[in-house]
């Protein structure tokens, strides 16, 4: 077999870690017998770092391309690698430890968003697993040479018993969405696919009106709140923070101030939610996080407010709000542990504090990979949650719905996080995941509305998705 082999990484993650994940992956392929490998082994973290690299690949002849995920990464990467060759694709993701401290590599979550890019490809296969591990070797050899996936199923679940009575509810969501008004506020960034949205296309599938505010407009807003604006945010997020004063407080300023102009432009536009390009702007022009801000709305507000633009993420926070009366949260996935059955489910510090473990402690916390405040910092409550996603993998609209169980446990990682026990399999739900390009991120709400979001599905004529 002739190997293309590349490996893929962010700079904000943590390279020296990801270079050693990656020179023990390469060592892995290299004992493998019969396999000629071909590429640039060095990371890749920059667009300008892939001349030399797709080059090579190209010229090749490839029978197989393997794509180690060796951080996080947009798809930009891994869509210029693929677009090199036609021969099956494997990404390799790699696990790290629930230390509770600061989430290194993000790895899981980089093969999730680039399943998303590439899920027109019949030849996507994946791989999580440590490359340390001692079935590092043969699980490889396994996935290299399997034969295509079996296509997708889009068909719908069978209905539930209860789903006639969900049906009132469905009703009231699809009436609730016609009236609907969410707020974009920014672009999406470069490489986040699952962030783009077609406003018309949104509004045919679900009613939807979504308005497109430029970023600079909310700095605009943040920078020219009044001092007893921000002063009040401030005694609101002091009365959950014993430990607020203890963070940059220039930097923390800006963030009140970001939540005071999201605040303000929701008002005056008649938002019903709101996605905001979070990073790098927020940090590198404004110089404060928007996460904490927008948990605030989340939860005093009754504002879902989330990162990276998401607008579909925004709309899916809206449905599950409207079918429990309280706030969700958009999550990553970004670990997940086959022996248990468990995933951990992570943002920066976007949770809505209400969500937090009440046995836990809450704290003030700062960007893992930009170092400036206002983050919450909390392990999520234990309970039944149910997960969810209005979708656009495969360009089409679907609905996303899954159930785990949110454990009693430490914190994963810094930021907002949770353990949760899967209602499937992990394996399972990672293959469905990569199988069906599905979007790196998941709502997330307590208690089991599984039932009503079948019933908004078909009160919608959405196709279905089990997690």
């Amino acid at each position: 077999m002739k190997l293309g082999v590349a490996a893929i990484a962010r700079p904000t993650f943590d390279v020296p870690h990801a270079e050693e994940k990656a020179a023990a992956a390469f060592a892995v392929v290299d004992a493998l017998p019969g396999i000629e490998t071909v590429g640039v082994r060095r990371l890749l973290l920059e667009p300008d770092d892939l001349d030399e690299a797709t080059a090579a690949l190209e010229s090749a002849g490839l029978d197989a391309l393997l794509v180690l995920q060796a951080s996080f990464a947009d798809s930009t990467l891994v869509e210029a690698l693929a677009a090199t060759t036609d021969a099956p694709i494997t990404l390799w993701a790699f696990p790290e430890a629930r230390t509770g401290g600061r989430l290194r590599l993000n790895s899981l979550c980089g093969i999730n968003l680039a399943a998303f890019a590439l899920r027109d490809r019949p030849d996507l296969r994946h791989l999580y697993l440590d490359p340390e591990d001692p079935a590092a070797a043969a699980r490889l050899e396994t996935t290299l040479g399997a034969g295509p996936a079996p296509p997708p199923d889009l068909t719908s679940p069978a209905r539930p018993e209860r789903l006639d009575d969900a049906a009132g509810a469905a009703a009231r969501v699809a009436e609730r969405l016609r009236s609907a008004r969410i707020g974009v506020v920014g672009e999406h960034p470069t490489g986040f696919g699952p962030c783009r949205y077609d406003a018309a296309a949104l509004r045919e599938a679900t009613g939807v009106e979504a308005e497109a505010v430029p970023l600079p407009r909310l700095f605009e807003r943040a920078g020219s709140a009044t001092a007893d604006a921000v002063a009040a945010v401030r005694r609101t997020f002091a009365a959950q923070l014993a430990d607020l004063d203890t963070v940059d407080q220039a930097a923390l300023d800006r963030s009140l101030r970001i939540h005071v102009g999201l605040r303000d432009l929701a008002r005056n536009g008649g938002w019903d939610a709101l996605a905001t390009r979070c990073w790098p702007e927020c940090f590198t022009e404004f110089g404060g996080a928007a996460c904490a801000p927008q948990s605030l709305l989340n939860q005093a507000h009754g504002l879902p407010a989330l990162c990276e633009a998401d607008a579909y993420g925004a709309v899916t926070s809206l449905i599950l709000q409207e079918l429990t009366g309280t706030p969700s949260f958009v999550a990553d996935l970004i670990h997940l542990d086959p022996a248990d059955d468990t995933a951990v489910f992570w943002h920066c510090g976007l949770a809505p504090v209400g969500m937090a473990d009440p046995d836990g402690e809450l704290h003030a916390g700062i960007h893992s990979n930009r170092r400036l405040p206002l983050l919450y910092e909390f392990a999520l409550a234990p309970g039944r949650v149910t997960i969810a996603r209005l979708s656009q993998s495969r360009g089409l609209h679907r609905m996303v719905i899954g159930g785990a169980e949110m454990l009693s446990a430490p914190p994963a990682f810094s930021g907002t996080s949770g353990v949760a026990r899967l209602d499937r399999p992990a394996g399972e739900v990672l293959d469905t995941i990569v199988a069906e390009g599905l979007e790196h991120h998941y709502g997330i709400v307590y208690g089991d509305v599984r039932d009503e979001l079948l019933a908004v599905a078909a009160e919608l004529a959405l196709p279905v998705v089990e997690l």
